[in-house]
């Protein structure tokens, strides 16, 4: 992959006494279980990807996978026991303290679960807070407080207390207050997770509509599947500290790489998820139906109208051209029975 910002080579994170001896005598094959009778805890087990300028990476598996160990390495709030990781080239584990800290204060984002806002600031004086710390003057750090009040959609509540807000309230302040200092990398563990449905919807929606203005390079940890498929550009399954499958969403429900992710994904609405291009076949001279769908649309958006067909369906491109077909049986075949159809 070319631009990468964040890279990982072969990354673990053992806990216990023993974890750097184990790992050598391991040679790199290191069974969880063994560890674990042995008295360490695997964290994360030979990670090796890259994470491109503008992805949005989400990272997801269930509690004790190694998602948050994994994401707080990244970050180096926990120094991985073997492996490189890279920052825009930077060797991330070569840094001493102040480079740690200037780059964590220059580069990178955090937003956690907890919101930890600090109760007798402002909102306004919340998010100007790292700025301050940064060294910017009071009056310049409060301007730019409040475009990032303007940006998250708080307008009016700039002087309220975090006791004064609700739960999502509160959230888009640690999100305004990461911003704040223009982090190229965003790391987000499990932010939404705390909130109500209908807050969590809101709070994702306008996590998109932030991420499409500002091309952040964003890491993102979540359990819950259905948020990962709204948000990801790829997904990283994680079970045990090992990366399952990395892959588009369409790619990781049409084509799991393991049993594990099998299981983890046959419960996802397909319709959902898939967009027409991924099940579409290349066009041949058949007779079509009159009737053409974009083959960027998900399936559930167009599935109804496809199926009152009895031929197949033209797909096109955002200029109208024929890029491929989809027969009404694909539809129900993919909705319904489980695997695509090889071409």
């Amino acid at each position: 992959m070319t631009n990468a910002v964040i890279k990982c080579d072969s990354v673990y994170k053992i806990f216990g006494a023993n974890a750097k001896k184990m790992l050598q005598d391991a040679n790199g094959n290191v069974d969880a279980k063994t560890f674990q009778d042995n008295g360490c805890i695997v964290g994360v087990n030979n990670a090796s990807f890259e994470v491109s300028k503008g992805e949005m990476l989400v990272v997801m598996g269930l509690s004790g996978s190694g998602k948050s160990t994994l994401l707080r390495c990244i970050s180096r709030l926990t120094d991985a026991t073997s492996g490189k990781i890279f920052i825009e080239g930077q060797n991330l584990l070569s840094l001493n303290n102040k480079e740690l800290i200037d780059l964590r204060r220059n580069k990178m984002g955090m937003v956690f679960q907890s919101f930890a806002l600090l109760p007798h600031k402002t909102v306004l004086e919340n998010i100007a807070f790292p700025l301050q710390i940064k060294g910017i003057e009071d009056q310049e750090s409060i301007n730019k407080a409040m475009d990032m009040v303007k940006l998250v959609g708080l307008d009016g509540r700039e002087n309220y207390f975090p006791r004064e807000l609700s739960g999502g309230q509160q959230q888009r302040v640690g999100i305004a207050r990461s911003l704040a200092v223009e982090p190229d990398i965003w790391f987000l563990d499990e932010p939404f997770s705390a909130l109500d449905p209908l807050i969590r919807k809101e709070m994702q929606d306008e996590f998109l509509r932030l991420q499409e203005k500002l091309q952040k390079t964003i890491m993102f940890i979540t359990h819950d599947f259905d948020e990962a498929l709204k948000l990801a550009d790829r997904i990283a399954i994680m079970k045990d500290g090992i990366i399952e499958q990395l892959d588009t969403p369409a790619n990781i429900v049409l084509n799991p790489a393991t049993e594990y992710v099998r299981k983890f994904t046959q419960e996802v609405p397909r319709e959902k998820v898939l967009k027409i291009e991924d099940i579409m076949e290349k066009p041949h001279n058949e007779n079509l139906s009159d009737l053409k769908v974009l083959k960027n649309e998900t399936i559930e958006n167009v599935a109804e109208k496809i199926l009152t067909q009895e031929k197949s369906v033209g797909v096109i491109d955002e200029n109208n051209q024929i890029v491929g077909t989809v027969h009404p049986s694909k539809i129900i075949n993919t909705v319904f029975g489980g695997k695509k159809n090889s071409d």
